[in-house]
């Protein structure tokens, strides 16, 4: 895993760039990207500690990209932080379902955003530091 890499998958220009420059200024190299298929074929060879994604994206959809880096050996522990505009019950269980670590509303806190994404990925790499 890339300790510092976080992938962006969000089809919405100005989300993705708010996204990299929180991320750039929190210390994080940031690659973003418009769809889940470009975000799936960064991943397997980037693979990235954590990855930002929105759920509804063209190509490939934000639940479909979860699960294939789920089902992915590689890089299936990396943190995954869903992001949507939709924060009824039933969409936070199905994000979460599909694999996803933590599930935030749109719009987002940068603030909020970053310390989610750091909790995410302090748990999922707890004692596998070297």
């Amino acid at each position: 895993m890339n300790q510092n890499l976080i992938l962006i998958a969000d089809d919405d220009s100005d989300v993705r760039d708010m996204l990299t420059v929180t991320l750039e200024e929190a210390g994080y190299q940031a690659v973003a990207v418009k769809d889940g298929n470009a975000a799936a074929r960064i991943m397997t060879v980037a693979k990235p500690v954590g990855m930002i994604t929105d759920v509804r994206m063209p190509n490939m959809n934000g639940m479909e990209l979860c699960r294939l880096a789920r089902n992915t050996p590689e890089i299936r522990d990396m943190a995954i932080l869903m992001v949507s505009g939709n924060s009824h019950t039933y969409d936070v269980d199905a994000g979460l379902s599909a694999g996803a670590d933590g599930y935030l509303a749109k719009p987002l806190s940068p603030r909020a955003l970053v310390a989610e994404l750091q909790a995410l990925i302090s748990r999922r790499y707890a004692g596998t530091a070297s």
